[in-house]
């Protein structure tokens, strides 16, 4: 029962995130919002209302780590899975130079400020405060700006998100509220029956945050991004991506300490291991995306044989396999060096070849 439970909650977080997004692009369209605004503001953020009605309610719940798992681990599947298998299936991914030059290094800086927020250990109400500041700046900024991007870009989101519609007004607004209803109660199921899952299996919340509800409540993410992979808008899925990851830092984890009683405590389990990697997989998009403006097929493979390593490492963990240890020395030791030193080689080439297009211009 508790696992139909878990399913049940699943299910109503992606309903829900689904009817809340068709009902407020549907508003932000009708006010006259651009569509890339639609797109990067109401689109990505909706798709992280799953991560954000889990993470409040478990914050409330004083359960502090399956709220910040949710949070790392969602961020760390939509960098290595959701962004992968988009690039698989849609034969590589467009990156806009924008999101090269403003919102993965917006996205890298969040990440290092709150690991440094919860280098004492806990993420209180003051931290809250500043993070949720941050994404009113951000979507502020974001409205403001949106007049420089590209009449293409502009269209991409126009085509995607931002259509005309028929339905009534009061519809839309309808579905807003039935969205948001379908997400407190997909939360409540998630938490409730992740916390029991835990107890059973004698796992940590942070592990089952980080792995089964950040899963769960990416699912938005991944379908988004993967539909518009499918459909040729492969652009919006970097953005959907990164702009989610932001939300989830400055949004979800800032209301959540506000919220807490006392604020989050952050294991150092997280602050050892997944926030870190939380961090590098958002470094790690610079040079991709920079390699040519373009996530590869073989990158995108590349990203989710890293995420099935991150999963066996934390299962090989919990279960005090004594196969951790030599797992660990060899990603550390040989598996990661190697891809960083590709990753340099082909940055360089790429660079090299700018400035010759350049320089024969």
């Amino acid at each position: 029962m508790t696992y139909l439970v878990l399913l049940l909650g699943l299910a109503a977080l992606v309903a829900g995130a689904e009817v809340l997004v068709r009902g407020a692009s549907a508003v932000a369209a009708r006010t006259g919002l651009s569509p890339t605004v639609v797109g990067l503001t109401v689109v990505a953020f909706g798709t992280s209302t799953p991560e954000l009605a889990v993470s409040i309610g478990a914050a409330r719940s004083g359960e502090a780590e399956l709220a910040i798992g949710n949070v790392v681990g969602s961020n760390i599947f939509n960098v290595l899975v959701v962004l992968g298998v988009s690039a698989i299936i849609g034969g590589g991914l467009v990156v806009a130079q924008k999101i090269v030059r403003i919102d993965v290094p917006l996205m890298v800086g969040v990440s290092v400020l709150v690991i440094v927020m919860s280098l004492n250990g806990v993420l209180g109400r003051v931290e809250g405060i500043v993070l949720f500041a941050g994404i009113l700046a951000y979507t502020v900024w974001t409205v403001r700006n949106s007049s420089s991007d590209s009449p293409e870009v502009a269209a991409e989101y126009d085509e995607a998100f931002a259509k005309p519609t028929s339905r009534s007004p009061f519809l839309d607004v309808a579905f807003i509220i039935g969205g948001i209803a379908l997400l407190v109660l997909g939360a409540q199921w998630m938490v409730n029956s992740a916390s029991e899952i835990a107890g059973n299996l004698g796992v940590s919340d942070l592990v089952i945050g980080l792995t089964v509800v950040a899963i769960g409540t990416s699912a938005p993410e991944l379908a988004t991004s993967v539909v518009a992979a499918l459909r040729g808008e492969r652009d919006i899925a970097v953005g959907n991506v990164v702009g989610s990851n932001i939300f989830n830092i400055l949004a979800v984890l800032g209301l959540s300490s506000i919220i807490a009683p006392g604020g989050l405590p952050v294991s150092d389990d997280a602050l050892r291991l997944d926030l870190p990697i939380m961090l590098a997989v958002a470094v790690a998009c610079l040079p991709v995306f920079f390699n040519g403006f373009e996530l590869k097929r073989w990158e995108g493979a590349l990203f989710v044989l890293y995420y099935v390593a991150y999963v066996a490492f934390l299962v090989l963990d919990q279960t005090g396999s004594g196969l951790r240890d030599p797992f660990a020395v060899a990603m550390v030791g040989f598996v990661l060096p190697l891809t960083a030193l590709t990753l340099v080689v082909v940055t360089v080439r790429t660079v090299r070849q700018f400035r010759l297009d350049r320089a024969l211009r």
